[in-house]
């Protein structure tokens, strides 16, 4: 089994974008998302993707994750068989010690929200942060994309600030 271990940040300004080695557009959907366990069907620039996800642990850093390539076609296909509502965002990637965070910039129902992953071996492995970072959001289950495709961002009453720093 694979485990994901990971932890996500708020982003706090956008200078991930000059420090991005590369980036793709992404376009996801769900087949289901009960439980905190998910079915994807991602379409990645050229590429598809389907994804399992299990529930995360107590500390929501860690869950099983499964994950198959598909060819464009299959993916488009499989699409049309999930839930209603999509994930539309940019990802880019930023080299940062020995780690590489994703910084998700999300459009439409979820304008406005930028989150940054790293993920590690343990979930005790130290990592730099790099100077975008803010609010440590691992675990909120809101942050979640699965979630966030119910609720989006764009719905919240009330935003959490992004200037803070918490390392828990």
């Amino acid at each position: 089994m694979a485990q994901e271990i990971e932890r996500k940040f708020l982003v706090k300004d956008d200078s991930y974008k000059r420090m991005a080695f590369k980036s793709y557009a992404i376009r996801q959907g769900y087949i289901c998302s009960d439980s905190g366990r998910t079915v994807r069907v991602r379409i990645r620039d050229d590429k598809g993707f389907l994804t399992i996800k299990g529930p995360s642990d107590a500390s929501g850093m860690s869950r099983y994750e499964w994950e198959h390539e598909l060819s464009l076609p299959e993916a488009e296909e499989l699409m049309k068989l999930c839930r209603p509502g999509m994930i539309d965002k940019t990802r880019y990637l930023v080299k940062w010690g020995s780690h590489t965070f994703e910084v998700d910039e999300f459009y439409g129902a979820n304008d406005g929200l930028v989150v940054a992953e790293v993920e590690l071996a343990s979930e005790d492995e130290p990592f730099g942060c790099p100077p975008f970072l803010g609010e440590e959001v691992t675990g909120q289950r809101r942050y979640y994309n699965a979630s966030l495709m119910v609720c989006p961002y764009k719905e919240w009453s009330a935003v959490p600030p992004v200037n803070s720093q918490n390392r828990g």
